[in-house]
């Protein structure tokens, strides 16, 4: 991947939402390629976005909290989903190999610095790349803290949520036979990984069912079929992440580990009724990290899409462009 080049003059890279200025494939090695993009203003403030998931994908609304005037904005598809490639793979696929791919990014773009921005998963991986990188992380954006803790796995996966939504999590826990619904994530990771496309995506769509039922606090639990491909993508490497722990030393690692975090201001947007990561996460991470400031936004759920999340993470961009002196950008 070549750097953007430095002679064109910055209003000739302000884009039109659906034409970024430039859009790559780096390959970041163990047979993988990563589709890259950057939008915005070539010359502006460098933030990377780091999508939710594991396996969700970047998309074009992804651009829309950074101001293109002021921001050099940078998407990139996770290993294995969205535009990557092997599609759905799980090879050579875990948390430090995408820790290792942000940072190849990173040198590949000529960027010293930059914004880390992510929710959900992206904020897990946010928070463990700069806690691996603190000096290469200018500031931390983050939505719908996930800690990747084993309380945060039983609470969506074992019963908690779907205390609230019990006709859902009737329809999720019973695609798997009785004897095996004491370990949901176990149960459906043989059935994502059995070789099977059909059951494989029957019971990838299922997984992302769920989820996406939950998502926004405005939800009535009725949810369209997602397309196989995306499906399939989603649920086997999220389910990947989650069979393994997302590959952390402990349970508690990211909160064990807030004292590399102490130089790195940050924003947490977090919604009160946030049903996937409920708020305790993001409250419980914002008192052990003094420099990040917690908003939890009233009649909020999970949905980066939701207006109140979205409003208070184009204020949070708006404020750190502001301070981009101060953040030495």
């Amino acid at each position: 991947m070549e750097n953007v080049p430095s002679q064109k003059s910055a209003a000739a890279y302000l884009y039109p939402p659906s034409d970024p200025f430039d859009q790559r494939v780096l390959d970041v090695g163990d047979g993988h390629r990563v589709y890259v993009e950057q939008c915005g203003n070539p010359v502006g403030i460098p933030v990377v976005v780091l999508h939710g998931g594991p396996g969700g994908g970047c998309s074009p609304a992804m651009r829309r909290y950074f101001n293109p005037d002021k921001y050099r904005v940078i998407l990139f598809d996770q290993r294995g989903c969205g535009r990557s490639r092997p599609h759905a793979s799980v090879l050579s696929n875990t948390t430090w190999h995408l820790v290792a791919d942000i940072e190849l990014i990173r040198e590949t773009l000529g960027i010293d610095r930059w914004i880390v921005f992510g929710g959900s998963w992206g904020a897990t991986l946010a928070l463990i790349y700069a806690q691996s990188h603190p000096d290469r992380v200018a500031a931390l954006a983050l939505r719908g803290v996930f800690l990747m803790t084993q309380g945060e796995l039983d609470w969506f996966y074992g019963g908690g949520a779907g205390r609230f939504w019990p006709d859902l999590w009737d329809r999720f826990v019973r695609m798997v036979p009785e004897g095996e619904r004491d370990n949901l994530i176990a149960a459906y990771h043989k059935r994502l990984f059995s070789g099977d496309m059909m059951e494989e995506t029957k019971f990838a769509r299922a997984w992302a069912q769920w989820e996406n039922a939950l998502a926004s606090m405005d939800s009535d639990g009725v949810t369209g079929e997602s397309p196989a491909d995306y499906a399939r993508a989603f649920a086997r490497l999220e389910n990947h992440y989650f069979h393994h722990s997302g590959w952390l030393d402990a349970d508690r690692q990211i909160l064990a580990r807030t004292d590399r975090l102490a130089r790195i201001p940050g924003v947490i947007v977090q919604g009160r009724y946030d049903m996937i990561c409920p708020p305790l996460s993001a409250w419980t991470l914002a008192r052990q990290w003094p420099a990040g400031k917690l908003t939890l936004v009233g009649r909020a759920g999970h949905a980066l899409s939701e207006p109140g999340i979205s409003a208070e993470l184009v204020r949070t961009m708006d404020r750190f462009a502001a301070e981009r002196d101060r953040l030495g950008l």
